[in-house]
């Protein structure tokens, strides 16, 4: 039987869905929901932090990231995971900085990187997961991919093409009956925690950013528009746990990663949403706790 709420999350790399939405999926996945997960790419060509693995070319460290996601989605809970398109459609893009440092795309990049992907082909991949699944609830990145980073801007374009074209009963009738997703989030960071972390952790010497002032940057959305939290204190470990499995991408033991292990032990830290699209949350004077509030979940057709 299919469960009640069903939630879809749309991420770029192996690792994105831990260090953004293991609260999210681990406390859902507790409720009994359905939670499926679609990763854009393998992650060639992330940064390896880890001497060891340095050695591993971009095709190597594509195959050792499905273990990493593998063994962090067990943590979780997870088992229904796909990859846009199947494992290796698309490639990693890679990221470069502009002269301000910030992210940008790169020059050169695989013929088949995410970034350079069809538009519509790509869309159709997801728009075959949508009608399978019904999920309620999509979540994304914002349309600046939160940072810049290229696959994390095309996988916001993916996923709001895929969540239009689901839903029109004239567009690709072999992939599925029509699904409308009652409501798009976009994935940010809870700015206010971060400020208060960053706060914490210069107090503590602790630079997250020692190349960059961050003093007169925002940490994320602007709190106004955060319509939901999922608070990360009850799946703290769970957190931690998942993103620890990315050992050819995350150190503990640096700064970034200090200041982050702050940020999630602040009272009332926790995963944040803007609404993208769809039905808004009823009126609170405060961000919602349920990223399904307002919403009937009840029932399972398609559109007529």
């Amino acid at each position: 039987m299919i469960p009640d709420r069903r939630l879809l999350l749309v991420h770029a790399h192996p690792d994105d869905e831990s260090s953004q939405s293991a609260a999210t999926m681990a406390r859902y996945l507790a409720e009994g929901a359905q939670v499926t997960l679609v990763t854009c790419t393998l992650g060639e060509l992330g940064e390896i932090l880890v001497p060891e693995l340095a050695h591993l070319t971009p095709p190597e460290l594509g195959q050792h990231r499905i273990g990493e996601i593998e063994e962090a989605l067990g943590i979780i809970g997870l088992t229904d995971h796909l990859f846009l398109g199947g494992v290796g459609r698309y490639h990693d893009s890679g990221m470069t900085r502009d002269e301000a440092g910030e992210a940008a795309v790169p020059d050169v990049m695989p013929a088949n990187a995410f970034w350079r992907a069809d538009l519509l082909e790509a869309a159709d991949h997801l728009v075959a997961v949508i009608r399978d699944r019904r999920p309620q609830v999509l979540i994304t990145y914002d349309p600046h991919g939160n940072y810049g980073h290229p696959d994390h801007i095309q996988a916001h374009r993916v996923a709001m093409y895929a969540a239009l074209l689901a839903a029109s009963p004239s567009h690709r009738p072999d992939l599925g009956e029509p699904w409308q997703v009652a409501r798009v989030l976009w994935n940010g960071h809870n700015a206010e925690m971060w400020k208060k972390g960053f706060e914490l952790a210069r107090e503590q010497g602790i630079d997250p950013w020692p190349d960059r002032d961050r003093d007169s940057e925002s940490f994320g959305p602007d709190p106004s528009t955060v319509v939901a939290v999922i608070e990360t204190g009850p799946w703290l470990d769970v957190c931690r746990r998942a993103l620890a499995s990315y050992r050819s991408q995350v150190d503990p033991d640096l700064p970034f990663w200090r200041f982050y292990q702050i940020v999630q032990e602040i009272p009332g830290a926790g995963e944040a949403y803007v609404l993208g699209h769809g039905q808004p949350f009823p009126k609170s004077a405060t961000p919602a706790s349920d990223l399904f509030e307002g919403i009937e979940t009840g029932g399972v057709s398609a559109l007529a």
